[in-house]
This record gives C-alpha cells, sequence and structure tokens, in this order.
C-alpha cells in the first residue's frame, strides 16, 4: 500500500521546483525548509521564470534509471530529517543525501501529471530612439493637388488685380514716381458702440489729366473725379461721394458708414477707387488705394495719404437693378414689378442722375409695347417699387422677350443712356436666363432677381431683341 504524503512535504518539494538557483545546497536547504543562504560560489541566475533543470539534476536522474527504474513510495520517508545546530553532515552523507533526494523527485514527477507551461517574454525598458518607428499607427490623410486646393475658393475675389504684388513692396514716393496718379487723403473709425464702420474721404491731389477713350471729351485740361467706396469682397454695396469739376485736386469731405461686425471688418479689405467723370463719353478708372484692415487699428482709427495705383478694371460698373416677374396662364398676363437701382451711373455732374427705366415687350423680332416708370430726381439709388402687366398669351409666352433699359433724365437734350438687360427668349446673359426659366417654372409666384446693367454695344452683340428696340 502506498502511504499519503503529508502537506508539509508536498509544499517543500514545491518549494524545490520553483527554486532558482542551481547549487547542490541550495536544494537540499529548499528542501530542509531553511533560508537560501547564497555564497559567491554557488549562485547563478538564470533568465525568466520557469528556469530550466540543472544539469546535474539531469546527470543524476540519468544515472539513477540506469540502476533503478522503478521507485516506490516506500523508498520516501514521510518525516525528513532535520539537522540540529550541534550536529554537522560530512560531505558522505551530503551526497548520499543528494543522491536518495534525486530519487524522490524523479519518483514523485513519475506520478503527478505535467502542468502547462507559460512562456513569459521579457519586457522591455528603455527610451525609444529617433530611428524606431511610433507605435501608433500613422493616421491616413488624403493628399491634395494644387489643383484641388485652389478650387476651394475664388482668387478673383481677393486678388485685385496681377499688379498687387509688386506694389506691396514699393513705398509711396516710389508708387507715385512710378506711376504718377496722385494721392488719396482719406481715414477710418469703428464705433464698437453701435457696430458700425466710418470712411472718411478727405481730399485728393496731383490727379493725372483726363483721357479720352474716343476723342470725344471737350475738356481736356481737367478731371471731374469722385471717389467709390467698397469693403472687398463685397462689391455690390458700395458707396460714392459726389463729383467734384473740373480739379486735379478736389476736397472731397464725405463720410460713409458701413453696418458690419468687427470681427467681419478685420477680414475685409478697403477698397477707393477714384474715377473720372465724363458726360460724353465712358467713366475711365484713375487709380485705387487698397487698405487690409486688419492691418490697421480700427477702434483707435487713423488718417493716410496713399499713393493711387493703377487698376485692371478700366470702366465703371453701369450699376445694378431688382426686378420680379409673374405670370398669370389663366389670364393670360405677365406682370414686371420694377422695385430698386443702386449705384446707378451718375450722368450729371452736379445733381448725380435722374434714372427711370423703360420697360419695352417684344415677341419674336418685333416690338409690341412699351412702358417707363417715373424718374427721380439727384440719386443713383433709385426706390420705384412700380408694376405693369402685359398681355401675352401662353402660347406666346416662349417667344416673348423684355428688354429693360435704364436713362438718366434730361429735359435740355436727349436721355442719357446708364445701362441694360434683356430677359427671354434672347436673353442677354446667364443671369437673366435663369430669372426667366425660373418664373416659367413657378407660374403664380413673384420671382425676385438683381441684374447687373450692360452697355448697349454688348447687348446689340448678343440679343437680338435689343436691336429691335432704341
Amino acid at each position: 500500500m502506498l502511504e499519503p504524503l503529508n502537506e508539509g512535504f508536498l509544499s517543500r518539494v514545491s518549494d524545490l521546483l520553483l527554486c532558482r538557483w542551481t547549487c547542490r545546497h541550495c536544494c537540499q536547504k529548499c528542501y530542509e525548509s531553511s533560508c537560501c543562504q547564497s555564497s559567491e560560489d554557488e549562485v547563478e541566475i538564470l533568465g525568466p521564470f520557469p528556469a530550466q533543470t540543472p544539469p546535474w539534476l539531469m546527470a543524476s536522474r540519468s544515472s539513477d534509471k540506469d540502476g533503478d527504474s522503478v521507485h516506490t513510495a516506500s523508498d520516501v520517508p514521510l518525516t525528513p530529517r532535520t539537522n540540529s545546530p550541534d550536529r554537522r553532515c560530512s560531505s558522505s552523507d551530503t551526497s548520499k543525501s543528494t543522491y536518495s533526494l534525486t530519487r524522490r523527485i524523479s519518483s514523485l514527477e513519475s506520478r503527478r501529471p505535467s502542468s502547462p507551461l507559460i512562456d513569459i517574454k521579457p519586457i522591455e525598458f528603455g527610451v525609444l530612439s529617433a530611428k524606431k518607428e511610433p507605435i501608433q499607427p500613422s493616421v491616413l490623410r488624403r493628399t491634395y493637388t494644387p489643383d484641388d486646393y485652389f478650387r476651394k475658393f475664388e482668387p478673383r475675389l481677393y486678388s485685385l488685380d496681377s499688379n498687387s504684388d509688386d506694389v506691396d513692396f514699393l513705398t509711396d514716393e516710389e508708387i507715385l514716381s512710378k506711376y504718377q496718379l496722385g494721392m488719396l487723403h482719406f481715414s477710418t473709425q469703428y464705433d464698437l458702440l453701435h457696430n458700425h464702420l466710418t470712411v472718411r474721404v478727405i481730399e485728393a491731389r496731383d490727379l493725372p489729366p483726363p483721357i479720352s477713350q474716343d476723342g470725344s471729351r471737350q475738356d481736356m485740361a481737367h478731371s471731374n473725379p469722385y471717389v467709390k467706396i467698397c469693403l472687398l469682397p463685397d462689391q455690390k454695396n458700395s458707396k460714392q461721394t459726389g463729383v467734384k469739376r473740373k480739379t486735379q485736386k478736389p476736397v472731397f469731405e464725405e463720410r460713409y458708414t458701413f453696418e458690419i461686425p468687427f470681427l467681419e471688418a478685420q477680414r475685409r479689405t478697403l477698397l477707393l477707387t477714384v474715377v473720372d467723370f465724363d458726360k460724353f463719353s465712358r467713366h475711365c478708372v484713375i487709380g485705387k488705394v487698397s487698405v487690409p484692415l486688419c492691418e490697421v487699428d480700427l477702434v483707435k482709427g487713423g488718417h493716410w495719404w496713399k499713393a493711387l495705383i493703377p487698376s485692371s478694371q478700366n470702366e465703371v460698373e453701369l450699376g445694378e437693378l431688382l426686378l420680379s416677374l409673374n405670370y398669370l396662364p389663366s389670364a393670360g398676363r405677365l406682370n414686371v414689378d420694377v422695385i430698386r437701382a443702386k449705384q446707378l451711373l451718375q450722368t450729371d455732374v452736379s445733381q448725380g442722375s435722374d434714372p427711370f427705366v423703360k420697360i419695352q415687350l417684344v415677341h419674336g423680332l418685333k416690338l409690341v409695347k412699351t412702358k417707363k416708370t417715373s424718374f427721380l430726381r439727384g440719386t443713383i439709388d433709385p426706390f420705384y417699387n412700380e408694376s405693369f402687366s402685359f398681355k401675352v398669351p401662353q402660347e406666346e409666352l416662349e417667344n416673348a422677350s423684355l428688354v429693360f433699359t435704364v436713362f438718366g433724365h434730361n429735359m435740355k437734350s436727349s436721355n442719357d443712356f446708364i445701362g441694360r438687360i434683356v430677359i427671354g427668349q434672347y436673353s442677354s446673359g446667364p443671369s437673366e436666363s435663369n430669372h426667366w426659366r425660373r418664373m416659367l417654372n413657378t407660374h403664380r409666384t413673384a420671382v425676385e432677381q438683381w441684374h447687373s446693367l450692360r452697355s448697349r454695344a454688348e447687348c446689340d452683340r448678343v440679343s437680338p431683341a435689343s436691336l429691335e428696340v432704341t
């Protein structure tokens, strides 16, 4: 019969198996539950857990298998021998105890099941060098080509012209001597209490003599200058000073207010354009001054003398017209509302303009009906709010065209032409075609839209309906 093993013996055997020291005395002391006392000739540290079996123990087990292949529990004593303080082991006793210990271990290992081994890799602690790759995977980002980048915005809204880059590196004296277009005196001030920007146009000096585009200019010795003010990139909501007659040193002393938040004002660029008024020819741009508002102290304000630089825009815009169109299929009526206009071309030096709008219905290439609004005195931003109705059957609507012409009223001579647009079958541009198409798709609903006025020559070139009216 096999005798049961006591718990003390199993605990000492487990301590022996988990021991990481390879000296013989250490194994014996672990078995006898004594403290491990290392010495210089018996310490050898192995690698990471679990430790391998010592070579001397493997040699003893191989020699033991050659002699006795089977061991029983009767060979293993139940209680191990203890060392008293006044008793010492000789070298022969040590060898015998080692031999008997080897037989006991081999007997136990043959009976206990094998336990799985855990492969624990050593953890490396150290500073990553610059040559090693980072642990986190790199984020995949889309690469943009230059074409994709510049397709996101419209450079024409922010770049004034091609010469602006060269002018940035020149002083005002160098610009004045290079272009000889004169200088402009102005100031800015932002009101935080009322959230508006005030631009004061003071005066100009040393302006060049006028340039006539077609030779019809009568007075070639003096200019009739005025100044247009806007905050880029918004060129529609612009302001305009009065015209100063026959002078190269005009004094304006006019203030204009822009309702705009402070943060938005810092993103804008103040553009001042000096224009030469010519009643008998086209208005010509003398020069311009641009100031990014992010570079100035808006709250503190300031005054500047700036030299004028050439502008790529030789002609002044003719203005804009706000119209509303509505068609009633059941009644066969085409309703037109002339609401307002803004920044019209000035036709009178002293009084501005007396503008009115003429509306002409053209069917195919034949003038059918003509109507016109009342004229408003001394303004370039008129409010009309006048309605007109034309009899147009639904089957004739596709061949109809509306010609809108803005004139400056003149009692002494013929009316001064300001601008024109054509809406309908022979539209003068894509904006006009879009307005007409929207009206056809939404019957019984008024459709409003702003339109930029065009010259007579431009309308005659692209629209046959413009050639049929006067």
